[in-house]
């Protein structure tokens, strides 16, 4: 009878999703709960969206993942929790076995099944409410305005078998209010009164039902269904691994070859790491969050809400002038143009001559002259240091494990993160924002350090404990600058969990040499295109005031005035899109022409930041054969949607244009207006959708404001 309540209350929160409120538009009902099962021998964790099910007796598995926007079980099959392997030897957490089918599992069939050999049990678990997982400290405009994750924590303690007696494991769950999102780390203590090396650890293994059958070819990956994220992944490679389940004989494929069963691990051997008696290892945190569409744009919006949700300090949005020149007179003019036209950055840029590792007294005084002289003005001021991609010498370069040389890994040459050299390097980055106090890093290439085969560098061992190594000395200085409120630049999108804020949109570098009227269609191509799966304020595009990779006078904006068309429809659509440009050059205006027009775009932009900065919808993309467009939505505002539209042809023209308001929170009716003009009511058809007219002026735009 139990067992039926229990079912019946799982049942509701599925309804309650079916007949309720979509998550994507208020998430508010959606509330946490962990609970033992009626049986006893088990523990539930849901929010009414995903659930996860777990056995804790006779050993310790996750027995069912539901999709609850959907109603589907997403797990085949029990497997451990993990597993560690402990000087030489492999230790499953917990998992069970004892049944030979694996397309399918009975909840009949569990009591039957047995406790793996050789591995950890479950002593205890209990449950607490999240908490954020690192501090932010935020100093700037931001749409999330502050981060206070609600929802619950489970941590299951288990202990080692007999030969690792002492050894103790904390898996920690964490499941999020109003978002079908649920985390995983661990914590190995040791409390064996010995040494024990910690040689390599899995955090997940999941059998996953088959996201498409095929019989003769290898189906796509599970991936198709569910998001699978960590605060480790990283531009080279990532700790999500789709397999094979060759016990799974049962399955259409006559190779074996679905790939269907996921692990969670690190990308290269490691992390090698000695833990002391008394002492503990923690490891990297992943996320779950499964789809309930296969569309396009709403697979997206899962993703951006859930770096919202996990990475709110990639909201911050600040507007920035990249400045090449680090003279004195240089920096005090952009200083005053960004105080008289509305910006609020400065990032000395690559190339400005900014060294941030020269540690004299010179140099740290000169740099803070200039973060005082321009914090006295309101404005933010940092700047660019390179790390990836440079050769120190054969004695701190990464070795390759192929050829025990450097060269011929992720970016070419690239100091070990690991060796003197690189410890040295990051006591100097944050000496430096010590003493000078700067607002803004621009980090160009963490990339979390290629693997390294030298066994001679101060800080790993060898090649099995270096990435590890490399990525915790990364890790510590973003959280500690994120705690410090500094602002991160970063071409790194695997870095924006532990702390970056920024990364490129997605162009190609070579395109900001081309001439100014291809570079207004491309650049619009690029934000369409890189704002599917991210939040327009998480990214970066670019404009060449000056000559960027060549291209010459064709190229360039300089001199401004004379270019002041292209200079303003760069600003006009990046602004529009909540993108931020690196404009680079060495000041914003020349006339006083130019100048009006730059505090005209920045005007408009911050009477509409926060819906200019919520999410795209992409209407029409980017081609110059006719008009194109993205709308910016977002149900919590007052302005429920924004739409920029653009003419690339040289005449004028009049288009119909759907516009879907599903996503705005509108339901019934919405009034809208052209370019500030007097609002028009439209009523909703069934589909939430509106037809609207508007005439756009050749090569120009319009924009229409949804209330």
């Amino acid at each position: 009878m139990k067992r039926i309540i229990f079912s019946f209350l799982v049942c509701i929160s599925q309804c309650f999703f079916l007949y309720g409120q979509d998550w994507l538009l208020d998430g508010s009902g959606y509330v946490s709960t962990i609970v033992k099962t009626p049986d006893g021998m088990g523990i539930m964790m849901t929010n009414g969206l995903i659930s996860r099910e777990f056995r804790v007796s006779p050993g310790l598995s996750t027995i069912n993942i539901s999709n609850l926007m959907t109603g589907d079980s997403m797990l085949r099959t029990a497997c451990s929790e993990g597993t560690l392997t402990i000087d030489g030897k492999d230790y499953p957490l917990g998992g069970l076995s004892g049944v030979e089918e694996r397309g399918y599992m009975l909840p009949e069939w569990i009591d039957g099944m047995r406790p793996l050999e050789n591995s950890f049990r479950v002593v205890d678990w209990t449950v607490t409410d999240l908490k954020p997982r690192m501090e932010w400290n935020r100093k700037r405009w931001a749409l999330v305005k502050e981060w206070n994750p609600t929802g619950k924590e489970l941590t299951i303690n288990l202990e080692g078998p007999g030969d690792l007696k002492g050894v103790k494991v904390d898996l920690h769950y964490e499941i999020y209010d109003g978002a079908p999102i649920i985390g995983k780390w661990l914590i190995v203590k040791n409390e064996t009164g010995r040494a024990i090396m910690l040689d390599k650890f899995t955090l997940e293994e999941l059998a996953f039902v088959e996201y498409e059958s095929d019989v003769d070819h290898v189906p796509a990956s599970s991936a198709g269904s569910i998001h699978v994220e960590s605060d480790w992944a990283q531009v080279s490679c990532g700790t999500t691994f789709w397999g094979t389940d060759p016990k799974y004989t049962s399955q259409v494929n006559y190779g074996l070859q679905t790939q269907c069963f996921l692990t969670v691990k690190l990308p290269n051997d490691g992390p090698a790491q000695e833990i002391p008696s008394g002492e503990r290892f923690e490891s990297f945190c992943n996320w779950l969050m499964p789809f309930d569409s296969q569309e396009r744009e709403r697979k997206g919006l899962f993703l951006r809400h859930f770096k919202r949700i996990l990475a709110p300090w990639t909201t911050e949005n600040p507007i920035f002038l990249h400045l090449t020149s680090t003279k004195l007179e240089d920096v005090k003019t952009a200083i005053e143009q960004c105080v008289e036209t509305g910006y609020e950055m400065i990032i000395l840029s690559f190339g400005s001559g900014l060294d941030m590792e020269d540690e004299s007294e010179e140099n740290i005084s000169k740099f803070k002259e200039y973060v005082d002289l321009a914090h006295s003005k309101g404005i933010e001021i940092g700047g660019y240091s390179l790390l990836a991609s440079r050769w120190i010498s054969d004695e701190v370069d990464v070795i390759n494990p192929r050829t025990g040389k450097r060269g011929g890994m992720t970016f070419g040459s690239s100091p070990c993160l690991s060796s003197e050299w690189g410890h040295e390097y990051f006591r100097k980055i944050q000496s430096f924002f010590e003493k000078t106090g700067m607002d803004v890093f621009e980090h160009d290439g963490s990339y979390s350090g290629d693997p390294c085969a030298s066994t001679s560098h101060a800080f790993h061992k060898g090649l099995e404990d270096s990435q590890w190594n490399q990525r915790k000395m990364l890790e510590n200085l973003y959280k500690w600058m994120r705690a410090k409120g500094i602002y991160m630049n970063v071409p790194d999108m695997g870095t924006m969990l532990i702390g970056s804020s920024k990364c490129g949109v997605g162009y190609r570098e070579d395109n900001w040499s081309l001439p100014r009227d291809r570079q207004i269609i491309l650049g619009r191509q690029n934000i369409f295109d890189g704002t599917w799966k991210r939040n327009s304020g998480d990214g970066w595009t670019f404009t060449p005031l000056v000559q960027y990779h060549g291209g010459g006078a064709a190229a360039t904006l300089e001199p401004l005035d004379e270019h002041l068309d292209a200079y303003k429809a760069h600003m006009i659509q990046n602004y529009g899109s909540g993108v931020q440009s690196c404009y680079r050059g060495f000041r914003l205006y020349d006339t006083e022409r130019t100048k009006e027009a730059v505090k005209e775009v920045i005007s408009w932009y911050k009477e509409h930041r926060d819906i200019l900065n919520s999410d795209i919808i992409h209407l029409r993309r980017p081609d110059g054969k006719d008009w194109d467009g993205i709308m910016h939505v977002n149900p919590g505002l007052e302005e429920k949607g924004f739409a920029m539209l653009y003419n690339p042809t040289n005449k004028e023209i009049t288009r119909v244009i759907k516009l879907p308001l599903y996503y705005t929170g509108l339901t019934r009716k919405a009034k809208i207006s052209q370019d500030g003009g007097k609002a028009r009511k439209y009523r909703l058809k069934r589909d939430y959708s509106v037809e609207v007219e508007v005439t756009i002026p050749a090569s120009g735009h319009t924009c229409l404001e949804i209330r």
